[in-house]
């Protein structure tokens, strides 16, 4: 039998073997695998380092925004170092590890101003797997392909009004307007002080909560602050509302010799007494017994003339549900005095609504003369809801205040300036404002607020 040749066989066992190998899929995958291996390892380590990057932006951020809100509530000149304290307080310290904490002052809000605070904090971190896919970063740490992270936050510093319970005006310059000399017994707390110059406290801080003064302040209040700008006088726009005095050019003042005629019968108050709209009385007028004052709900208004408020040791009272503003005004004149006077009460409700709301004695900011009080909340002892305002006045406040026996707890004393001796307590706070009353006050500088 004749034997095949050869070249007939190795085509046939070629061609079978490249089959096989193109069936066998076990090395393509090993060969793939080691290609794409690199590439999957890159882009696996990547988002690893974009997530690490995002969370660390994130605490960079809350970083930024309490640094910012410190450094606008801060607004002194050692801002920067109190946020950079605060971003430290988050891991993120300035000058370290590849961390840069800024702080500004003067920045361009976003209402356009130029009040804002803004805190840039950065950190260069290095680049791990994120190379293996290409990416070369933006920065170099140690000479190395590196990421910069940022975060950045603005603020703006806040105001807040601070009210205030005594102010001194201090309009004819007296310095120290607020003074206290050996008043171990004053009470004030729930209280915050004003003087438009200086403050003076001698031996006692009267327990006010907050003493303020816009030149020095030197030991008035628990917590004591110079520098602080001027208040404005809140209530002298009121006395355009002061009625127009009904009297015939004759003003009656009190027996000052024993030959001196009383006063008249109109000028003389006891018993129960109804008033509505305005009362005037011409010259002084006085207690001869105590005197209980019932009127609208929208209260009334005593209007004296050229004349003083003699209590006469009796007590002046508005009765439940009744009102009363006592209005001294008149002219300058040496012979006449525009004060409460004598040793009783005045137990008196300011108005709640109205154009007198809170306001409980007012005397018209035109008189400048004889209007200084020597034993103010003493003689007469002061029971009272509401304001007493006394811009030009020099007053001695020797007393305690309280509440009147009718309405809520709010005092406020507003004079040219003002002495405290004794207790000098103000025993009635907190409820002016359901009382009727806007209590003076200032906008001082309050908590950071961010804007971005």
């Amino acid at each position: 039998m004749a034997k095949t040749p050869r070249q007939d066989v190795r085509p046939r066992g070629f061609m079978a073997l490249l089959r096989a190998f193109r069936g066998d899929i076990r090395g393509n995958i090993a060969i793939m695998s080691a290609v794409l291996a690199p590439v999957l390892l890159g882009a696996f380590g990547l988002g690893t380092e974009v997530v690490s990057w995002y969370a660390n932006e994130r605490s960079m951020q809350s970083a930024a925004d309490s640094a910012v809100i410190a450094a606008a509530s801060n607004g002194g000149s050692d801002y920067a170092l109190e946020a950079q304290a605060v971003a430290m307080k988050y891991g993120f310290t300035n000058g370290s590890g590849g961390v840069t904490v800024t702080a500004l002052s003067g920045q361009t809000c976003p209402d356009g101003t130029n009040t804002c605070y803004r805190v840039d904090v950065s950190k260069v971190t290095p680049l791990l797997m994120a190379q293996l896919v290409g990416f070369q970063g933006d920065a170099s740490l140690a000479g190395q392909p590196a990421k910069r992270l940022n975060a950045m936050a603005m603020a703006i510093q806040s105001s807040a009004p601070r009210p205030y319970c005594v102010l001194a005006l201090a309009g004819s310059g007296t310095s120290p307007a607020l003074r206290a000399n050996g008043a171990p017994k004053a009470d004030l707390s729930g209280c915050n002080v004003m003087s438009n110059t200086s403050a003076d406290c001698n031996g006692h801080n009267l327990g006010a909560d907050i003493g303020d003064a816009h030149t020095s302040n030197s030991g008035c209040g628990v917590k004591q602050n110079s520098n602080v700008p001027t208040v404005s006088d809140p209530y002298a726009t009121l006395a355009s509302n002061i009625p127009t005095p009904v009297c015939a050019g004759s003003y009656p003042q009190l027996p000052a010799k024993k030959k001196d005629p009383p006063l008249p019968a109109v000028n003389q108050f006891s018993g129960a007494r109804s008033w509505s709209g305005v009362v005037h009385i011409c010259g002084d007028a006085q207690l001869t017994g105590d005197t209980t004052v019932t009127t609208p709900s929208g209260g009334a208004v005593l209007l004296i003339a050229n004349g003083r408020l003699d209590t006469n040791g009796y007590t002046l009272r508005t009765a439940s549900g009744s009102a009363v503003t006592v209005i001294f005004t008149g002219v300058n004149d040496p012979n006449y005095t525009h004060t409460p006077i004598g040793g009783g009460t005045m137990d008196i409700t300011a108005p709640n609504s109205g154009v007198w709301s809170g306001v409980a004695i007012y005397i018209d900011p035109a008189l400048t003369q004889n209007v200084d009080m020597s034993a103010a909340g003493n003689s007469p002892t002061w029971d009272i809801t509401g304001l007493v305002y006394m811009p030009h006045s020099g007053v001695t406040f020797s007393g305690a205040v309280n509440k009147s026996s009718n309405g809520l707890s709010c005092f406020v004393l507003v004079v040219d300036n003002l002495l405290i001796n004794g207790t000098g307590s103000i025993l009635s706070r907190g409820q002016c404002g359901q009382a009727g009353l806007n209590m003076p006050s200032n906008a001082m500088p309050s908590r950071g607020k961010l804007v971005s």
